[in-house]
C-alpha cells in the first residue's frame, strides 16, 4: 500500500474570468465562443470528457432548429436555418466530416473552442457549488476528479448552459419543473391540471447493414414488445424513410420520474427497451432487419426535459404561435411545439409526439435568459425562463445555440459596460448594441437591421460587373443577410421582402467583382464578408443515410464563393489585401493595415458548384 495515499488532497486553483460559462453542449459552446470573440476572458466548464451534449459522441442526435429539417424552407424566400456560430459550425462539419464520424464531429467542436485565445476549456470539470450575496452571484466551484484539482471560479457574469440547470440551483435560482395548467399562462395546449411530469429520455442506437443474416440474442433484461405495442411507432424499416442505421428517438422512458435524481433508473430502464425494441425487430416478425446488426448504443440518456429557471418573464404558447415582437431579442426559434406522452414507449395508445406548427419564426428575448432573482446569472438552452408547452419548441439543439451566441454576446457585452445582466433592459442603447453586434456576427433577428455607423460599407457607392436585375447590387447594404418573407418565414410585418443578396449574371463567366467607393479617402480595420450558404436546405451532422441525402453533405455548400480576392486604391493603385482559395464558410473576416484608400474591390474567381456568385454583405469596418 502506498503511505502517501491516505494524504492524497484535491489541489484548488482560483480561476477570474469575466464569464463562466457551465455546460459545454450547443448552447454553452456557442456562448463560450460568442463572449470570448466579443472580448471577454471565458471559462467553459463542461463535465464530460468531449462537448456536444446531446449532440456528441457519446448520445449521438443530430441537431434541429428552426427550419423543421427543411420543411421551413425554400430558396431565396425562406431562410430559416440559424446563422452564426452554429452555421460555422455546420459548415465546418459538412467539409470536413465526410464520413460522418461522431468523434470526428467532437473534435471539430473541440477546435472551435481551443482556437479562442480567451476561452480557457475545462472538460470532466462538474460544477458543484456556487457562493451567492446580495443577488449576486460571486463565485462558482467546480471540480475535475481525473487531475484531483477543484476550481474556484471569480466571474462577473455567470451563465448555466447545462441543461439541468446545476450552476443556477447551487446558486439559489429559481426554478420551476413540470407542465403548468392551462390556466396559468393562458394556454390552450397544456394540461388542464399543473404537474411534475415531462418529456422523457432516449438512448439513441445505431445499427450496420451486413451481407448475410446476423442474429441477435437479447439479454435478460430485454423487456418485451409486440406489434400492437409499437404499432404508432414505425419501426420497420419499409416504415421509415431511411434505413435502420440511426436508432429511433422514440425509444423515450422516465417522464414520469424525476428526471435528474432518477437519472440511473432511467439508463437502467432505457437499456431494457433498446434490446426489447431491437429484439422484436429482428425476432419479432419480418421487419427488413435480417442482415442488421448493432454497431452502437448509448449509455448515456438524451434528456429531454428537467428543470426550467424563472427568468424576468416567461415564453408562453401565446408568444411563440403569435409571433410576439419582443424588442430586446438574441435569437430565433421555429420548431414546431413538439410534445411527448410523459409515459413514453409505455404509452402504446399515443403517438409518440404531437407536433403543433408554429407559422411563422418568432423572438426569443433576452428576459428570458437572465435569472429573476439573481442579477448576473444568465442561461441558455433548454433551461430558459419558459413554459413547457413553450419549451417544447424552443428545446431543439440549433436553437439553441442561436440562444447561446445571443447571451454570449449580452454577457460579454455587459462585462465591458461594466452592467449587471439584469440592468440591460432598462438601457436601450446596451440592446441596442447587442443585437448589433450579433448581426454583424451573421446571427439573423427577426426585422432587426444592421444600423452600425462604424460599417463605412453602409456609405459607399457600389457598381458590379453584372447583376441579376432586380437582385442588384444595392442588397449589399440592405441591412438584412437573408430572405425570410416567404411561407413559414418571419412574420409579415417584420419580414423585410427582398432577396437581400448581389448575385451576378450566370451568362457572365469568371472573375466577376464588387466595387465600393468614397468620395474622400476612408480608414477601416477590417473588412467582413457574408457569403450565400444555401440557408434554405437542411444542413446538419447525422447518422441517418436518408435525412443526409437531402443535404450537401462531405463537401462545401455550391452557394458559397471558393476562390476570391479584395483590393484597395491607394492614389489610383489598386493593392491587393486578401486572396483567399478554397473557402467553405459564410462569414469571412479580413484585416486590413489601416492605410487611408478611397475604393475596395471584391474579385470572385470561382464558387464552390453555382454557376454565378452571391454575396449577401460586406461590412468596411472603420478604424
Amino acid at each position: 500500500m502506498n503511505e502517501n495515499a491516505c494524504n492524497a488532497t484535491i489541489k484548488t486553483s482560483q480561476v477570474d474570468v469575466d464569464v463562466l460559462v457551465a455546460g459545454g453542449g450547443p448552447a454553452g459552446i456557442a456562448a463560450a465562443i460568442a463572449a470570448a470573440r466579443c472580448g471577454a476572458t471565458v471559462a467553459l466548464c463542461q463535465d464530460r470528457p468531449m462537448l456536444g451534449g446531446n449532440a456528441s459522441s457519446e448520445i449521438r442526435m443530430h441537431i434541429v432548429g428552426a427550419d423543421c429539417s427543411g420543411k421551413r424552407g425554400a430558396e431565396l424566400t425562406t431562410e430559416a436555418r440559424e446563422g452564426g456560430i452554429i452555421e460555422e459550425i455546420r459548415l465546418e462539419a459538412a467539409a470536413r466530416n465526410a464520413q460522418r464520424s461522431s468523434s470526428m464531429f467532437d473534435l471539430i467542436l473541440y477546435e472551435k473552442c481551443k482556437a479562442e485565445p480567451k476561452l480557457r476549456l475545462f472538460l470532466n470539470t462538474t460544477v458543484i457549488g456556487a457562493k451567492t450575496s446580495g443577488g449576486i452571484v460571486r463565485q462558482a466551484i467546480a471540480q475535475r476528479q481525473s487531475t484531483e484539482e477543484q476550481f474556484v471560479i471569480t466571474a462577473k457574469v455567470f451563465i448555466d448552459c447545462t441543461g439541468d440547470g446545476r450552476l443556477g440551483v447551487e446558486a439559489g435560482a429559481a426554478f420551476r419543473e413540470g407542465r403548468e395548467s392551462s390556466d396559468e399562462f393562458g394556454e390552450s395546449l397544456a394540461v388542464q391540471e399543473a404537474d411534475q411530469r415531462r418529456l422523457g429520455s432516449t438512448i439513441m442506437f445505431q445499427a450496420r447493414r451486413h451481407d448475410r443474416p446476423m442474429p441477435f440474442t437479447p439479454p435478460a433484461s430485454a423487456r418485451r414488445f409486440s406489434e400492437q405495442d409499437l404499432r404508432l411507432r414505425p419501426h420497420a424499416e419499409s416504415e421509415l424513410d431511411r434505413g435502420l442505421e440511426y436508432g429511433y428517438w422514440w425509444v423515450e422512458w422516465g417522464g414520469c420520474l424525476d428526471t435528474i435524481r432518477d437519472n440511473e433508473q432511467i439508463r437502467d430502464e432505457l437499456l431494457s427497451i433498446v434490446m426489447g425494441v431491437w429484439d422484436h425487430v429482428k425476432n419479432g416478425g419480418d421487419h427488413g432487419a435480417e442482415n442488421w446488426a448493432l454497431e452502437w448504443f448509448g449509455f448515456v440518456p438524451g434528456k429531454r426535459e428537467s428543470r426550467r429557471f424563472t427568468g424576468r418573464t416567461t415564453l408562453s404558447e401565446t408568444d411563440v404561435m403569435r409571433s410576439r415582437r419582443m424588442p430586446d431579442a438574441i435569437a430565433f426559434g421555429g420548431w414546431p411545439i413538439d410534445v411527448h406522452p410523459p409515459e413514453g414507449v409505455d404509452a402504446p395508445d399515443e403517438p409518440p409526439c404531437t407536433q403543433h406548427d408554429v407559422p411563422a419564426l418568432y423572438d426569443i428575448p433576452l428576459r428570458c435568459c437572465v435569472s429573476g432573482n439573481l442579477r448576473n446569472l444568465m442561461f441558455a438552452g433548454r433551461n430558459i425562463s419558459a413554459t413547457h408547452i413553450a419549451f417544447a419548441s424552443t428545446r431543439v439543439m440549433a436553437t439553441c445555440a442561436a440562444m447561446g451566441q445571443g447571451v454570449g454576446t449580452a454577457a460579454a457585452i455587459a462585462c465591458d459596460r461594466r452592467q449587471d445582466p439584469a440592468d440591460l433592459f432598462d438601457s436601450p442603447t446596451s440592446i441596442q448594441q447587442i443585437q448589433q453586434r450579433l448581426l454583424r456576427d451573421d446571427a439573423y433577428l427577426i426585422g432587426v437591421k444592421n444600423e452600425d455607423d462604424h460599417d463605412l460599407a453602409r456609405l459607399a457607392t457600389f457598381t458590379a460587373s453584372s447583376e441579376i436585375s432586380p437582385n442588384s447590387v444595392r442588397w449589399i447594404t440592405s441591412g438584412q443577410t437573408r430572405s425570410v418573407h416567404g411561407d413559414d418565414g418571419a412574420p409579415a410585418d417584420r419580414a423585410n421582402p427582398g432577396v437581400h443578396r448581389w448575385r451576378s449574371n450566370p451568362l457572365d463567366s469568371f472573375p466577376v467583382s464588387l466595387e465600393m467607393s468614397w468620395p474622400q479617402p476612408i480608414r477601416a480595420a477590417n473588412v467582413r464578408i457574408i457569403f450565400d450558404s444555401g440557408l434554405h436546405r437542411v444542413l446538419t451532422f447525422s447518422l441517418a443515410d436518408a435525412y443526409t441525402e437531402k443535404m450537401k453533405w462531405g463537401v462545401p455548400q455550391p452557394e458559397l464563393v471558393r476562390d476570391y480576392r479584395i483590393e484597395v486604391r491607394r492614389d489610383h493603385v489598386w493593392s491587393v489585401v486578401a486572396e483567399i482559395r478554397d473557402n467553405y464558410q459564410r462569414l469571412r473576416d479580413h484585416s486590413l493595415d489601416q492605410a487611408a484608400f478611397d475604393a475596395l474591390r471584391l474579385t470572385i474567381d470561382k464558387t464552390n458548384g453555382i454557376d454565378h456568385a452571391r454575396v449577401c454583405e460586406i461590412r468596411v469596418e472603420q478604424a
